[in-house]
């Protein structure tokens, strides 16, 4: 999918990325141009991904990337088309790679492009209250109602017949059809992505967007970041509670209800029609299957198959926790 929302400055030659990464040693390369960086699966011919963890191995086998950044250990994973580069901290590299193509990913400044939207062209199509403000590529819909005090930033797209609340913000973002956003949601803003380091913290960029499918709902004070390398997703017929963090590259499948103050790290997979008790928090890099329920409270630190109920901390069947605690 291309990169709708944020510009990308390649391609770049092969030789200025390994500058970039201050590898010198270049006799094993030519000097190729690559066009863009991308994770493993929607990477093609000619992009570059990258691969740090054992636990994507089997995606890296099928990567249609011509590039990876990977370790010694794992550059054997991938298949012959792709060429590794091979470096010793994997993410801080792509890091710094994804930063050379997308420089404006990095921050998150407030955006001064925005315009009182009474001196917008959505003036006499929208419904909106005072003070909202609003930003440069900006796409609103027909039947759509926007609360007090909010803005829609630049880079947003925004289907027919959704309800924004008042004091929302929204920025790179997807809304598809009937979407309500219930009042101070911020969605789309960057994710916690960053490295420590004793003298200055290196921020990761953040190139994904989020994207809200048809008839979804977010609830009030709700916080959905976009994503680093690919989108965060909510999608179709989806409810979320009030107070709910999803972090970067989450996906979350159809027919899903959240309770309140759940809170899911960055990168885990939630399959269709789950449902998830209030207070309950959900570890990143995980795989949540379909028809799941997790029971309020818990806490999910690995992998649930389909069709499980789940409670406590670590998460475990419901009729073991229940003996458990008898």
């Amino acid at each position: 999918m291309k990169n709708i929302f944020f510009q990308n400055k390649g391609p770049f030659k092969l030789s200025e990325i390994l500058n970039t990464l201050n590898i010198n040693d270049k006799k094993n390369f030519t000097d190729h141009q690559i066009n863009d960086v991308k994770d493993l699966i929607s990477a093609q011919n000619n992009d570059l991904t990258f691969f740090h963890s054992k636990k994507y191995e089997k995606i890296a086998n099928d990567t249609k990337a011509s590039f990876c950044v990977t370790t010694a250990n794992l550059k054997h994973k991938l298949p012959n088309t792709c060429l590794p580069i091979i470096v010793k901290n994997v993410l801080v590299s792509i890091a710094q790679i994804t930063s050379k193509f997308y420089p404006n990913s990095i921050n998150d400044n407030f955006d001064n492009t925005v315009k009182n939207i009474s001196e917008t062209k959505f003036k006499d199509n929208v419904t909106f209250g005072k003070n909202v403000l609003v930003g440069e590529n900006v796409s609103i819909g027909s039947n759509c109602f926007i609360g007090h005090n909010t803005i829609i930033e630049k880079n947003v797209i925004i289907g027919h017949s959704c309800s924004i609340g008042s004091n929302v913000i929204i920025r790179n973002t997807f809304i598809k059809n009937n979407v309500n956003i219930l009042d101070s949601c911020v969605i789309g803003k960057h994710g916690f992505g960053f490295f420590p380091n004793k003298i200055k913290n290196l921020r990761y960029p953040h190139i994904g967007i989020v994207i809200i499918e048809d008839n979804c709902e977010v609830g009030c004070g709700s916080t959905i970041d976009r994503g680093s390398m690919s989108n965060t997703i909510i999608g179709k017929n989806s409810f979320l509670d009030n107070q709910i963090h999803i972090a970067h590259n989450v996906r979350i499948g159809e027919n899903t209800i959240i309770a309140g103050q759940v809170g899911i790290a960055g990168s885990s997979i939630i399959g269709d029609n789950v449902k998830i008790g209030g207070q309950a928090g959900i570890s990143g890099h995980l795989k949540i299957g379909s028809n799941v329920e997790i029971g309020g409270g818990s806490g999910v630190i690995k992998d649930i198959p389909d069709n499980s109920k789940v409670m406590g901390y670590p998460a475990k069947n419901i009729r073991d926790f229940l003996r458990k605690i008898k």
